[in-house]
């Protein structure tokens, strides 16, 4: 039966313009992006299919162009949309930054750095620079590591941050493991890019550790 045959409360697009999006799943979430199904499969039950094929939606969403492409049902059409998505909603929370003092505003820092970060299969250490106001001058990363570990040089941090001419920073990195909670590295790291970035009047306001699920602040813990 085709979705269209489907009742008007069943289906994705309408149960969204009734409900809201929160009230989807994420394979009917997944059916709106896909729009169509393929011979003998509807939207829905394609996208209930590659979200089993990939995992979860994170894997789907984060995986490589030519595993993405060759999944049945998808494409190189598919793929670009994706990708076109997603460099909006990466965008949309930056300028939200940007615009909104970012002490003020928590918890669009960590929809922020979970977007970032969250998708990446390998270790990546991010920074946001801050003027004296605490709103966002611009965020980059600055280091790439492996799939547990990212080496982290506090002289480039240095350097990057008075590029910038940042008043402070904010420190953030993620944990391919899925798992947020920082490790002893962690912790170490953070001490001393907190005493380097000191030398030139620079604060850590805080530095974030991003997993599958959570999103740990040091600040939080009493840590900075």
């Amino acid at each position: 039966m085709a979705i269209t045959d489907w009742p008007l409360s069943e289906r994705p697009r309408e149960k969204l313009l009734t409900l809201g999006p929160a009230t989807l799943s994420d394979a009917e979430l997944l059916a709106i992006f896909l729009r169509t199904g393929i011979a003998g499969t509807d939207a829905v039950s394609l996208a209930r299919q590659l979200l089993q094929q990939f995992g979860d939606l994170r894997a789907l969403l984060g995986a490589s162009r030519s595993e993405f492409c060759n999944a049945r049902g998808l494409g190189e059409a598919k793929y670009v949309q994706l990708q076109a998505v997603l460099e909006l909603s990466r965008r949309f929370l930056q300028q939200q930054l940007k615009r909104d003092t970012v002490c003020s505003e928590p918890s669009v820092v960590r929809k922020y750095l979970a977007h970032q970060l969250s998708g990446e299969l390998r270790e990546v250490f991010l920074v946001l620079y801050l003027d004296n106001q605490h709103r966002m001058i611009g965020s980059e990363p600055l280091f790439y590591g492996t799939i547990d570990a990212s080496p982290v040089y506090p002289r480039i941090v240095v350097q990057h941050a008075l590029k910038h001419n940042a008043a402070a920073v904010i420190l953030a990195h993620n944990h391919p493991s899925g798992v947020a909670e920082p490790s002893r590295a962690d912790r170490a790291i953070t001490e001393r890019l907190t005493q380097a970035l000191a030398l030139v009047d620079i604060r850590v306001l805080d530095h974030f550790v991003v997993g599958d699920a959570e999103v740990v602040s040091f600040a939080e813990r009493g840590w900075l």
